[in-house]
């Protein structure tokens, strides 16, 4: 809300690299029409809308936020988290052999 046209147009030419034409902003008012168990009402808060145009002939692109990370062998660290967490589970779901036949639902 605090953010203004300039700002705005300052904030995508500086960080994105993206010339920037017109901006429009506008306030869009949040809905007061909900109640709650006392019957009073309930507004959601109010949020502003931008548009802005871009220079003639240009596409904006998100950023790849979430790039995926390479381990130093080859395999993605993904991968290497799920193989570890499987074979967790593979060594607590094997019976302990000091049990001596007693189930593992009985137990203290």
């Amino acid at each position: 809300m605090e953010m203004t046209r300039v700002d705005l147009r300052n904030y995508l030419e500086r960080i994105y690299n993206v010339p920037v034409a017109a901006v429009r902003t506008r306030v869009q008012h949040g809905s007061n029409r909900r109640r709650d168990h006392r019957n009073v009402r309930i507004k959601k808060p109010d949020y502003k809308v931008a548009y802005v145009q871009l220079a003639h002939g240009q596409t904006f692109t998100f950023p790849d936020l979430f790039p995926e990370k390479k381990s130093p062998e080859g395999g993605s660290v993904d991968e290497a988290l799920r193989d570890q967490v499987l074979e967790d589970q593979r060594r607590r779901q094997t019976p302990d052999p000091r049990r001596g036949g007693v189930p593992s639902w009985f137990g203290l």
